[in-house]
This record gives structure tokens, C-alpha cells and sequence, in this order.
């Protein structure tokens, strides 16, 4: 999304920096405070923030439009999964001070980290990555869909029309760019030129990935309920039907 927020708004792909530097994370709390909004502030151009924070946590500002990107939770839970398997946890507890963070992560076979993830009940705040985590935030948003400045994208339909999704979205931007530039665009925002070009347009400013090939690992959808058995698929279900309405469910898992 990142990406191709850069592609409508400088409608090139020859960024003139790399993306995490267009893009900042807001959330990593990498740089000094005052360092990032000065940079941010003397940008000519639209700025886009990328965030993990929902919404409930963000300043409700009408001046900004809010792209929230949706995906089955259990393919998100999987991603996390082998995301979390490429982290330099020693840079980490260089990062923050805590030399604990540098314990490795003992790596369990997926079927049975998937299933804890689909049990654990932590507080969404304690931990967004978490199965009530994911769906506060996927909640919050489904919620806010019908306002102005809140649009909703999916994960699948990224995958399954690259170009169409990009239109809306110049749309929702209020920016316009010409269609048929869209469908020359679209070709540096698909997965396998993201996963090319990771060097630049992986988020990792500071050098906290063992490798930035594998941030962009497969980008395909259904991994998660392959992953399970009958019986760990059904325990998912049944919580996703007491996390979310079903017309929300119906969006999300398709």
C-alpha cells in the first residue's frame, strides 16, 4: 500500500528516495521526534504515514484520508509467523535498551504456533498483532467504513486486480491520474517487483531484518487455513463469529 501510494502520488516509479524514507512507520520509534516531523514538514509533496495503529488510537482528523488494508487473519497470522522468524532480535535490544529482547523465538512448527495464536486471548491493546488484536482493528475500521475519509482495501483484491484497486484508490486520494499511466504503474506494485526491489522498499530503517528479500516472502492468500486441520479450522471459525459480524466475515474471508 505504501508503494503504491508513492506510484499515484509521484505517478513514476523512479522514487526519488527510498520508500521507508517517502513512507515513514510511524510507530518505530527509530529516529528523534523532532528529526522526522521536521522532515515530514518541509515536504512539497501529499505525505503518506504508514501505521500498525488502529484507529481508535490515531487522531481523528478529517484532513487525512485513513487507508485500512484488510486480509484473512489467518494468512496475516502466518505472515507474522515467518516475519517474526527474520528478526536481528540483537539489534532489537540494541534499538530499546532491553537486553532480554535478544533471546531467540523457539520456533514451533506453524500448524501449532497457529493454533495458539487462534486461542490466546490477550487484551487487543497488550498485543495488535494478536487474534483479538487483528480483529479490533479490522472491526474499528469495517465500522468507519461509510465515512469520507476511511477507505477499506483487501489483501485478495490487490492480487486479483492490481490496476482496478489502484484507480479506487487515486479516487479516494482525490488524485488524478490518467488510467491508462495506472496500468503502466501498477507493474512496480505487484509482489514479485516489490520482492526485487527490496533493498529500497523494505521497511527496515534500521537494520533490524536478517534479510530484506524475505520481508516479501509469498504474498499469496489461503496459507493460513491449508496450514490446519479440520478441527484447529473450525476453532478459528468459531471465534471469528463471536470477534466480528458475519457481513464483516464474509468481506474478510473471501
Amino acid at each position: 500500500m505504501q508503494m503504491i501510494c508513492a506510484l499515484l502520488i509521484f505517478e513514476t516509479s523512479a522514487l526519488s528516495r527510498p520508500l521507508p524514507d517517502l513512507s515513514p512507520w510511524l510507530d518505530w520509534l527509530v529516529l528523534p521526534q523532532h528529526e522526522l516531523f521536521a522532515d515530514l514538514k518541509a515536504r512539497q509533496h501529499r505525505r503518506f504515514i504508514k501505521t500498525h495503529t488502529p484507529l481508535d488510537g490515531l487522531p481523528n482528523d478529517e484532513r487525512v484520508t485513513f487507508i485500512v488494508v484488510g486480509r484473512h487473519p489467518l494468512d496475516a497470522a502466518v505472515s507474522l509467523y515467518h516475519q517474526s522468524q527474520n528478526i536481528d532480535r540483537e539489534r532489537i535490544a540494541e534499538l530499546t535498551g532491553k537486553p532480554d529482547l535478544a533471546q531467540v523465538e523457539r520456533l514451533q512448527p506453524l500448524d501449532e504456533w497457529l493454533q495458539q495464536w487462534i486461542e490466546s486471548d490477550v487484551p487487543a491493546q497488550s498485543e495488535l498483532d494478536s487474534f483479538n488484536g487483528v480483529f479490533h482493528h479490522l472491526t474499528d475500521a469495517w465500522n468507519r467504513r461509510d465515512q469520507g475519509n476511511v477507505m477499506l482495501v483487501h489483501y485478495a483484491d490487490l492480487l486479483h486486480d492490481l490496476p482496478g484497486e489502484m484507480r479506487r484508490i487515486a479516487v479516494g486520494l482525490d488524485l488524478g491520474v490518467p488510467s491508462l499511466l495506472i496500468d503502466e504503474l501498477a507493474a512496480a506494485a505487484t509482489f514479485q517487483s516489490m520482492q526485487a526491489h527490496s533493498s529500497d522498499l523494505a521497511p527496515d530503517p534500521a537494520g533490524v531484518l536478517k534479510e530484506r528479500t524475505r520481508f516479501f516472502r509469498a504474498g499469496q492468500s489461503g496459507a493460513g487455513a491449508a496450514a490446519l486441520d479440520s478441527a484447529g479450522l473450525a476453532a478459528y471459525n468459531a471465534r471469528a463469529a463471536q470477534a466480528a459480524t458475519s457481513d464483516m466475515l464474509a468481506w474478510l474471508h473471501r
